[in-house]
């Protein structure tokens, strides 16, 4: 029994201990996603350990502090993302919808072809602008019957899991699609005018993640994510516009490129004391993070933030409403 428990308590500890390696490859960087699950590992452990083994008392005690400090350092990046700390982005109860934005960003994965499950969302929801992600042709023209209702519309359809399509409500304006640092790997930037007139910029992004099958290493996709933070905390006087940044970010809310995007950027996440929205995977509970992200500017008030059901992806669809304060 003591072996078992020190092969478990090892193993744990090596998972929590693995993101603190400075190394960009995916082997590494990976466990920075499931906290939430070896934190729960952890626990089961620590119980474990106290209700069963109690031969030597100061194996027991040593086996128990180990555990309890991974499940210390792991709730230290997650607790953000619960109710229990208070809300970085403060609600807004009474909005002026002509000063307010709806955007549903979807991963639909490509190979899935349920697109009226999509269109049937969006129909209800009614979002301002939809972000469709890993959108290749074949989900350019099965969305079409949205065009009447979305008149302004970006379309960069690809076959490699990173095409993008945007569709608005909203006038579109300074349109721009730019494969900043992978060919292949496009974002789109514009802005759009609310109803009230105001102007919104808004930046959609998708970098490939580090995986075996994608970029061995994380330094393309944090080298997209920063760069773009750099470029916003630049543009940022009185003059800038209110920014939204939105899409699949392939990384999760409280990983150290996430949160040093938020930092150097000056962005807000209106997930802070609210909780995690898990988006990834949408067909297995117990292995599920957020990769899906809305960052605004301290411009916005929080209306609604919602995991939206399921439309055949692996991804569930995020819906963000802010109103300009």
């Amino acid at each position: 029994m003591f072996t078992t428990f020190i092969i478990s308590t090892c193993f744990l500890l090596t998972l929590t201990l693995l993101p603190l390696v400075p190394s960009d490859h995916w082997t590494v960087r990976v466990w920075e996603f499931p906290r939430l699950q070896i934190a729960a590992l952890l626990t089961l452990n620590l119980l474990a350990i106290g209700g069963i083994y109690h031969q030597n008392l100061s194996y027991m005690a040593g086996l128990l502090v180990v555990n309890f400090a991974a499940l210390a350092y792991q709730i230290h990046w997650i607790l953000p993302y619960t109710t229990i700390v208070r809300p970085m982005v403060s609600k807004n109860y009474a909005p002026d919808f002509k000063r307010s934005i709806k955007i549903i960003n979807a991963n639909v994965l490509m190979t899935n072809h349920d697109a009226p499950k999509l269109i049937k969302l969006v129909v209800q929801e009614k979002p301002h602008i939809l972000v469709t992600l890993e959108s290749n042709q074949w989900w350019q023209d099965a969305l079409s019957p949205l065009h009447d209702a979305y008149p302004y519309r970006v379309n960069f359809p690809l076959e490699n899991l990173y095409g993008m399509h945007v569709f608005s409500r909203l006038p579109l304006s300074d349109i721009k699609t730019a494969e900043r640092v992978e060919k292949g790997v496009p974002s789109v930037h514009c802005v759009a005018e609310l109803e009230s007139g105001e102007k919104i910029q808004c930046h959609f992004v998708h970098p490939a993640p580090p995986s075996p099958t994608e970029n061995e290493e994380a330094t393309e996709r944090d080298r997209e994510l920063l760069g773009l933070a750099k470029q916003i905390a630049l543009e940022d006087d009185d003059s800038t516009l209110p920014i939204i940044v939105s899409g699949d970010l392939n990384d999760v809310a409280w990983s150290p490129t996430t949160q040093a995007f938020l930092r150097v950027s000056g962005l807000c996440d209106p997930r802070i004391g609210r909780g995690a929205f898990n988006t990834f995977h949408a067909q297995h509970v117990l292995a599920r993070w957020p990769l899906d992200h809305v960052f605004h500017s301290e411009h916005f008030e929080l209306v609604n933030l919602s995991r939206l059901p399921e439309i055949g992806s692996d991804h569930f669809p995020l819906l963000t409403e802010l109103c300009l304060k």
